[in-house]
């Protein structure tokens, strides 16, 4: 069949048509009902309340109680239509709005309920607002076009700004508590304050140096939303810019330093330009330091109690374990995997330590941490994992693993514990108890007529006077051994003398390890591996130390080394530089900042400390 062109033209709009309404079918099934009014507004100020539906077939919409809202106009509706083609395929988008222009009448919050409304029968409720009413500014300035802006929060810019003067811009520093135990978590909170009349454009500042704290960084997010808040009886935009978790690491008093921030305000100015003065003026930048004020921290030492199975846990903790067999053959890996749970100083706890049976291989523990920063604490869970290899057959037990912990709420000790297991070790092939030895029978051999052939070699005869024996080389060779006998001797007695006194050897040996290590912690510096660089300086520095000093590893401790050095007559401001050098590899691993360059300064003053003590201590 032949369709004219004219039929073309008069169908082509009715196939639209049943598009359109097709893809409204569509939509209606995926139905979105929802509120949007500001966060916070002040007293007296108007805002609008809006409900917002994505299909055209809503009937019977019904608002909440405003409670104590007045209604100056609404519900005003608004249609927006829309066609999109993406890909070939078309979408058809139908949104109506219901709004209302509403006035806040007293201080406070108001909660509304959700809106209701029909959609083919089927009812749809919004969400519940929240909405906090601030009171005016004590100083009488009216508020209305701030509250106009406050629909959605406010970013980066506003227009009609003036530049930031006296309390116009500031920022505020707060903990969430200022006296705690050491290990102890403290939330650290930055939040700027700007007058609804400035315009803040950016703002940045360096992270706080804070002593003898282990420093966290919360993350925010980048883009920051400023909402209305009322601070000091006026009406400011205020946001969350920083936020720090700290773990004081020494008891007394800690000083948070104050900290300056770099603002970028924007005012306008009006010149004698025509554009100016048609457009009201033009914006112009300028820097402002926004200082906060500094905080004292009174951090109180943990108190007594603390048993061999504290390993530095300050917190609230759960603990649990498993194995992975309890029937297991000689020279099977057996591993337990313990996780520590809870919220507290998680990264800072040391690894605890299973009690196994002499003759188990016991393997370094690996350790895995999951947690984060929740709610200004550090949550999560620290797992670790034992891997032991039995080498005899036999029934053991393995003991329960204790770990203790301070509770800062209760101020009290509490003690965690493990299953206790009972490992069963069956005989496996090639254990230490079973000896295999092989015999070759006799009747393995057999003699063949050709297996054993004679052989004749032509006889040359000597001189009795050119004979080695009786010789002088005979004699020679007859007392080099006992001349390198002799030698051997003394070599080994000298060197057993010398490796009698191991400190000695440590303290010999000491600068060349060190030197060593500096040195692969000079490639992790320049391959960018953080951690590592750090973990290898600690082991460079603590090891270098321990060796000099002839200090056991068991007992290799700051304040050991820092005796030691003054009893070797050292100065006092090295042995003060060589334990704040260990307590800034310490702290710097977990400190947010400029990596490299406090890498390469931390690294340049290991080698000068070292080079010090060589000359100090002889």
């Amino acid at each position: 069949m032949i369709i004219s062109d004219r039929t073309k033209r008069l169908l082509l709009p009715v196939m639209l048509l049943m598009l359109t309404a097709v893809q409204a079918v569509a939509q209606d099934d995926k139905v979105s009902f929802t509120a949007q009014a500001p966060d916070a507004v002040v007293v007296g100020d108007r805002f609008r309340i809006s409900y917002k539906i994505n299909t055209n077939n809503a009937k019977e919409f019904r608002a909440p109680d405003m409670k104590s809202l007045s209604v100056l106009t609404g519900p005003s509706t608004s249609t927006q239509s829309r066609t999109l083609f993406v890909n070939g395929k078309s979408s058809h988008e139908v949104t109506i709005t219901y709004t209302y222009m509403v006035v806040a009448t007293e201080e406070g919050t108001v909660d509304l309920d959700g809106a209701t409304i029909l959609v083919k029968g089927d009812q749809y409720t919004s969400n519940k607002l929240s909405i906090r009413v601030l009171p005016q500014d004590q100083t009488g300035q009216g508020s209305s076009s701030g509250a106009q802006q406050s629909t959605q929060g406010r970013s980066g810019s506003q227009p009609q700004a003036q530049a930031a003067q006296g309390n116009e811009l500031f920022m505020v520093a707060t903990v969430d508590k200022t006296t705690l135990y050491e290990q102890e978590a403290v939330l650290l909170t930055y939040k700027v304050y700007v007058s609804p009349d400035v315009n803040l454009r950016n703002l940045s500042n360096k992270m706080p140096d804070i002593k003898n704290c282990h420093v966290q960084e919360v993350d925010l997010p980048r883009e920051k939303q400023l909402q209305l808040e009322h601070y000091n009886g006026r009406n400011y935009y205020a946001v969350v810019w920083n936020q720090y978790v700290l773990f004081p690491q020494h008891s007394g008093e800690i000083e948070i330093p104050a900290i300056d921030f770099e603002a970028i305000v924007a005012e306008r100015v009006t010149s004698n330009d025509i554009f100016d003065i048609f457009n009201g003026g033009h914006m112009v930048e300028s820097r402002q330091t926004v200082r906060s004020r500094k905080i004292n921290l009174n951090v109180k030492p943990l108190p007594q109690g603390k048993t061999d199975a504290f390993y530095g846990g300050v917190g609230d903790f759960s603990l649990s374990s498993t194995i992975s067999s309890t029937d297991v053959t000689a020279n099977d890996a057996v591993t337990i995997r313990v996780i520590l749970s809870g919220t507290g100083n998680l990264k800072l706890i040391k690894t605890p330590e299973f009690k196994f049976p002499q003759d188990f291989d016991i393997y370094d523990p690996k350790v895995e941490n999951k947690y984060s920063l929740k709610n200004g604490r550090q949550t999560g869970n620290k797992i670790f994992e034992y891997l032991v290899i039995p080498r005899h057959a036999g029934e053991y037990t393995i003991p329960a693993l204790e770990f203790q912990y301070f509770d800062p709420k209760s101020e009290t000790y509490k003690t965690l514990r493990t299953d206790e297991y009972t490992l069963n070790v069956a005989r496996g092939q090639g254990s230490d108890s079973q000896t295999s030895i092989s015999y070759v029978n006799k009747e393995d051999l057999k003699f063949v007529g050709q297996d054993v052939r004679f052989h004749s070699t032509p006889l040359t005869l000597k001189s009795i006077d050119s004979q080695f024996y009786g010789s002088a080389l005979f004699y020679l060779c007859l007392a080099l051994p006992l001349i390198i006998l002799i030698v051997v001797v003394v070599i080994s007695r000298k060197r057993i003398a010398e490796g009698a006194n191991m400190a000695k050897v440590r303290t010999k040996k000491a600068s060349s390890v060190a030197t060593r290590r500096l040195k692969s912690a000079g490639k992790l510096m320049k391959a960018g591996r953080k951690n590592e660089f750090y973990d290898e300086m600690m082991r460079a520095l603590s090891g270098y130390m321990g060796d000099k000093l002839a200090i056991p590893t068991a007992e290799l401790s700051k304040d050991r080394i820092g005796q030691e050095l003054r009893d070797r007559k050292v100065a006092d401001e090295l042995v003060r530089q060589v334990i704040g050098l260990m307590d800034d590899c310490e702290y710097a691993r977990y400190a947010p900042g400029d990596d490299t360059g406090r890498m390469d300064h931390l690294y340049e003053q290991a080698v000068e400390v070292i080079g010090k003590i060589e000359n100090s201590v002889k």
